[in-house]
């Protein structure tokens, strides 16, 4: 038990600090629809295919350059478009544009979400935050394990008593043995995103080994790309009538199709995970993936990024891990700044002490 306390005190000395920001990021998107505050952020939904086409039509006319264009929902009444350059648009659902920017630095939310995911490190960034992930995971499982042998003396309180080492190690271990079930589950869905082949691993029982992914049209034949948007719209809705059309994903290069996702009433994702593909020239359906043909571990695998984001479960579900969240900063910071920095002061007031309080010897000027 004493090693195991070593090493959970060692290792999140050294990794606080950055758990501390993924923390406070991931807390942050949570509540992003909520924030952004754009005209026309708060508009109601209309999921009119040929509405959503004229979009398309005047996302492409503000830049040629369109790379994806995610559409309003419930939550965000403003479309938005990204430009193959890094820059983007907010556009309202009748297609005016309402903010632009050259590069993520110029939303909050794109940033934030490349420091949650990436930590401005890019691909590398990635596996960087799917190794913390599964180090959150140890450093919940070992901190209840360590907190079980003083569970009898649990108080809890969002903030120490005292800033001194012994008191701020006993509100991590209370306020750690509260958040840590929620924890554990922000780090296993993250860290499954990440790598999804120890998901699948762990997932084979519930897999179905025939079934193969949906074929990816390729190879078209040469033509223009100019579809009539609000018809391609159309024969995409002809296809799903009851989905909501999510995101549309245009080709990198010639001769692939063009993807539409949508979202089908059964899907937690907020974008979905049916797909279309389209004819770039003439916006005819070419292909589809349909989720609910799908296998169990499809259908779990679907659920890791709305319970990690918050996208389920309302208003009281982004509650739980808004405080999961600021629990984990307040654990990494301050268990950062008692293993650096707080046994310093410990040590120097314990050999103040055992030096015992100081003779008093007078000077020269106190003698009669």
């Amino acid at each position: 038990m004493r090693l195991l306390a070593l090493l959970h005190g060692w290792a999140g000395g050294i990794v606080g600090l950055l758990l501390a920001v993924i923390g406070l990021s991931g807390t942050v998107l949570v509540w992003e629809e909520s924030w952004i505050g754009l005209p026309g952020a708060d508009d109601p939904l209309a999921a009119d295919p040929a509405l959503i086409g004229q979009a398309v039509a005047a996302a492409i006319a503000e830049d040629p350059a369109l790379s994806r264009i995610t559409f309003a929902s419930d939550d965000m009444g403003l479309h938005q478009a990204i430009y193959a350059d890094g820059g983007g648009a907010y556009l309202t659902q009748a297609g005016a544009v309402v903010d632009r920017w050259d590069s993520m630095w110029g939303r909050p939310e794109l940033w934030l979400f490349d420091l949650h995911h990436y930590l401005f490190m890019g691909e590398a960034g990635e596996y960087v935050t799917g190794a913390l992930g599964l180090l959150l995971l140890a450093f919940a499982v070992t901190g209840l394990i360590l907190w079980w042998r003083t569970r009898r003396s649990f108080a809890f309180r969002l903030w120490p008593a005292r800033f001194t080492k012994g008191a701020i190690i006993r509100q991590h271990r209370d306020i750690g043995a509260v958040a840590s079930p929620i924890l554990i589950l922000s780090a296993l869905t993250g860290a499954f995103m990440i790598f999804p082949a120890v998901s699948d691993a762990l997932l084979t029982p519930w897999a179905d080994p025939v079934k193969t992914a949906a074929p990816v049209p390729e190879e078209l034949a040469p033509g223009t790309f100019a579809p009539d948007w609000p018809t391609a719209m159309a024969n995409a809705q002809a296809v799903f009538p009851e989905a909501l059309p999510r995101r549309l994903m245009l080709p990198k290069e010639p001769g692939a199709p063009l993807t539409l996702r949508m979202k089908q009433s059964f899907e937690w994702t907020p974008n979905g995970r049916t797909y279309v593909y389209l004819d770039p020239a003439t916006g005819a359906v070419l292909g589809t993936d349909d989720p609910a043909t799908g296998d169990t571990a499809s259908a779990i695998t679907e659920k890791y990024y709305p319970v990690h984001a918050g996208k389920v479960g309302g208003v009281a579900w982004r509650l739980v891990l808004t405080f999961s969240g600021l629990a984990l900063v307040v654990l990494g910071t301050l268990a950062t700044w008692s293993f650096w920095f707080g046994s310093k002061r410990s040590k120097s007031r314990k050999r103040a002490r055992a030096a015992g309080p100081r003779a008093f010897v007078p000077r020269r000027a106190d003698l009669p």
